[in-house]
C-alpha cells in the first residue's frame, strides 16, 4: 500500500472499526472514546493519512474555491487584480483557481467547463477579445453557477460587474492633449465588441467634439493594441498625408510601439508628436520619455470584486439584483505628452 494513498477505510480495517467511526474520531467527535480517537490519530499520523479536502467540501456543498478567468496573466493590470482578489478571499479561507484564455473564445469556453466541473463556488471572468458572443456565459448561468464579471464585461448579462469608467479615462486624456496644444489627435482602438475599447473610443470622440476639433476617420485605427501593431500604425501615419501631432492609444503596448517608431523616424516626443496610453504598465514610467497613461485602479478592482462576492455569500443575497460598481480612473501625466511645463 502506498503511504500517501491511505484512506479512512484502510485505517478502519487496520483497527477493526467502522469507517464512520474513523471519520468521527478524526473530526474530534466527543461521542467517540478518547482511547479510540487517540488510536485513530496515531495510526493516521504513522501512515501519512491526509483528508481529501475537496471531497469533504463537495459533501458540504461548498468548495471554498473561486475560479478566475483572465485574458493574459502577464499583464500588469490582471496581475494586480489577482493580488487584490487574493488579499480579500484568503482572509475568509477561500482559495483562487486561475485560468488564462489567451484572448481565445474556445479556450475561454474550456476554462469555464473546467471550473464548473470542479464545482467552484463562483467564477470571476474578464472576457477575451476573441469572444464575440456570450452564449457560453449564458449557459453557465442557466446551470446555476455564480458568475461575476470585471473590466471586460457583457453589459446585458444579469450578473454582478466591477468596471472602470473607461470613457472618463479616455476623455480626460484627450482633453489633456488638447490643453497641451495638440490639434490632430489619432486614436489606436481595440475591438469594439469589447466594452472597454468601445468606451475609450467614445471618450476620445466626445473630448474632440467638446474641444471643437474635427474627427478625422483616417486617424482612427482599429485593433491596434500590441507593440508591433503600434509601431507599424505610427509609421503609416507619419508617412501619410494627414500626419497627426498626437496619438491616444487604448493600450500602453501600442503606445510604446508608436514611441519607438517616432524615435526611428527622428520625430521628437512630445515636441512633434504627443503620445498617451492606457493601463499604466510598469514600463511607462521607465521609458524615455516616460509615457502618459491612465491607471485602472486594478488592485481596488480585485478587492471590490472579492468583497462583493463574500458579502452576498454571507448575507445570502446570491440571487439578489445584480450590482454594477464603477471605479474612477486616474490620469498620470508624464513627459511624452507635456508640451507645456
Amino acid at each position: 500500500m502506498k503511504k500517501n494513498n491511505i484512506t479512512i477505510h484502510d485505517i478502519a480495517r487496520m483497527l477493526g472499526i467502522s469507517s464512520s467511526t474513523v471519520s468521527r474520531a478524526l473530526s474530534g467527535n466527543p461521542r467517540i472514546s478518547l482511547k479510540t480517537r487517540e488510536a485513530v490519530a496515531n495510526l493516521a499520523h504513522e501512515k501519512g493519512y491526509h483528508p481529501n479536502v475537496m471531497a469533504s467540501s463537495l459533501r458540504r456543498g461548498k468548495t471554498k474555491t473561486v475560479g478566475l478567468i483572465i485574458p493574459r496573466i502577464n499583464r500588469h493590470f490582471f496581475s494586480n487584480v489577482i493580488g487584490g482578489i487574493e488579499e480579500v478571499l484568503n482572509l475568509s479561507g477561500y482559495n483562487l483557481m486561475i485560468c488564462q484564455s489567451d484572448e481565445s473564445h474556445e479556450k475561454e469556453i474550456e476554462n469555464l467547463k473546467t471550473l464548473m466541473n470542479l464545482r467552484v463556488d463562483g467564477i470571476f471572468i474578464s472576457m477575451a477579445t476573441g469572444s464575440t458572443n456570450s452564449e457560453h456565459l449564458k449557459n453557465c448561468l442557466s446551470r446555476g453557477v455564480r458568475l461575476m464579471m470585471f473590466d471586460r464585461v457583457d453589459e446585458e448579462l444579469p450578473v454582478d460587474r466591477i468596471v472602470l469608467d473607461d470613457f472618463e479615462g479616455a476623455y480626460q486624456t484627450v482633453k489633456h492633449l488638447v490643453e497641451q496644444g495638440y490639434r490632430k489627435i489619432a486614436h489606436f482602438s481595440g475591438p469594439e465588441h469589447i466594452n472597454v475599447y468601445r468606451n475609450r473610443k467614445r471618450g476620445y470622440l466626445e473630448a474632440l467634439k467638446d474641444s471643437g476639433l474635427e474627427v478625422t476617420s483616417g486617424l482612427i485605427l482599429q485593433d491596434v493594441l500590441d507593440r508591433e501593431k503600434g509601431y507599424e500604425a505610427c509609421l503609416s501615419l507619419l508617412a501619410g498625408k494627414d500626419v497627426p501631432d498626437a496619438i491616444f492609444s487604448s493600450s500602453d503596448f501600442s503606445a510604446l510601439g508608436a514611441l519607438l517608431a517616432a524615435k526611428k523616424k527622428g520625430v521628437s516626443t512630445p515636441g512633434d508628436l504627443g503620445i498617451a496610453g492606457f493601463a499604466n504598465e510598469p514600463f511607462t514610467e521607465l521609458f524615455d520619455p516616460p509615457i502618459t497613461s491612465v491607471d485602472q485602479n486594478s488592485i481596488e478592482m480585485g478587492k471590490t470584486l472579492a468583497q462583493l462576492f463574500l458579502d452576498k455569500e454571507s448575507e445570502e443575497r446570491v440571487g439578489s439584483e445584480p450590482y454594477t460598481i464603477v471605479l474612477k480612473p486616474r490620469l498620470l501625466i508624464r513627459k511624452s505628452s507635456l508640451r507645456k511645463t
